[in-house]
């Protein structure tokens, strides 16, 4: 069978992309090799997404989500896509995934996401969710009035020191090195920022607590020397690693290996769309994902009526 549209992953992108595609009544594949629901299911509680003045637990909204979904005649289909290929005109592409299967579409939207890169140090893992967090915009109102680190040098990791640093009685800012990644823009505002202490040159050897983190070790770069600061949560922004390896050759990625696309969402190979973590942009929340799916499923339908031309 060749569908009009196959939706590559089933978060709040892929989902909202699905939906709005099959309500315009064409053939849809949704395609996922885990759980439905992408990151929202490992965020435990999402207080900014409009709708939900009281906050909503990730897990729930991706339920409701899925219910919306679930009335309408979607092909889902169980399968991590492993290599795709575009399809020449008139053609539709190819989409083999790791078990051997290809699948067949005339329009592909890629919602794949990315997720974070770890520390890999231990309680990272141990405490993700109680207290461990990648999202100072999802998490930063849990903190209010307490004591937090922020680890990484880059952009995201200054940016979100300060945003903290106006919820939060304390930052304590952690980077390997003793010079900042970031914009000097940014930099500037940080070290002159009164509730934000920089602690440079230093790397996170464990976080540790009881049922929540209480505390994270650090260790002295140049002198070996080690301390223990006393914080209530710990935001890691050491990077992000997305889920575009599969993509055809001639898609173009930036420099982290994120998909470029134009305002429509459209990739630089015909018939292929992106939306969501994938995308090369700034801000990746769930609000700004359900916008990109629509807009995707959108431009894949004008894609598809040319298509059938």
């Amino acid at each position: 069978m060749i569908y009009d549209a196959a939706v590559i992953g089933a978060g709040p992108a892929g989902i909202t992309a699905a939906l709005y595609l099959v309500r315009s009544g064409v053939s849809t594949a949704l395609v996922e090799d885990g759980a439905a629901g992408g990151q929202i299911l490992s965020t435990a509680e999402i207080e900014n997404y409009p709708g939900f003045p009281k906050g909503i637990k990730g897990w729930e909204l991706a339920d409701l989500f899925e219910a919306h979904l679930s009335p309408y005649p979607v092909e889902r289909i169980r399968a991590r896509i492993a290599r795709a290929e575009a399809g020449a005109p008139g053609k539709p592409a190819l989409l083999h995934a790791d078990d051997g299967s290809v699948l067949q579409a005339k329009a592909v939207i890629a919602c794949t996401g990315a997720r974070h890169r770890e520390l890999g140090v231990p309680g990272e893992r141990e405490f993700a969710g109680r207290g461990v967090s990648y999202c100072a915009v999802c998490d930063g109102n849990f903190y209010r009035g307490m004591d937090v680190a922020v680890v990484g040098g880059g952009n995201s990791a200054l940016e979100e020191s300060l945003y903290l640093a106006r919820i939060v009685r304390k930052v304590y800012l952690i980077h390997r090195r003793e010079a900042f990644r970031g914009d000097r823009i940014y930099q500037d505002k940080v070290r002159s920022t009164e509730n934000i202490e920089l602690v440079t040159s230093c790397v996170v050897e464990k976080i540790a607590g009881q049922s929540a983190v209480e505390t994270v070790a650090v260790r002295d770069v140049r002198t070996g020397g080690g301390r223990t600061i006393p914080v209530s949560g710990v935001f890691l922004y050491v990077g992000m690693q997305p889920s575009s390896g599969w993509l055809p050759a001639d898609a173009v990625l930036d420099a982290g290996g994120f998909v470029q696309t134009d305002a429509e969402m459209r990739t630089d190979v015909p018939g292929f769309f992106a939306a969501g973590d994938i995308r090369a942009k700034h801000c990746r929340q769930v609000s700004s994902a359900v916008g990109d799916g629509a807009a995707a499923a959108t431009s894949a339908l004008s894609y598809l009526e040319q298509w059938h031309a």
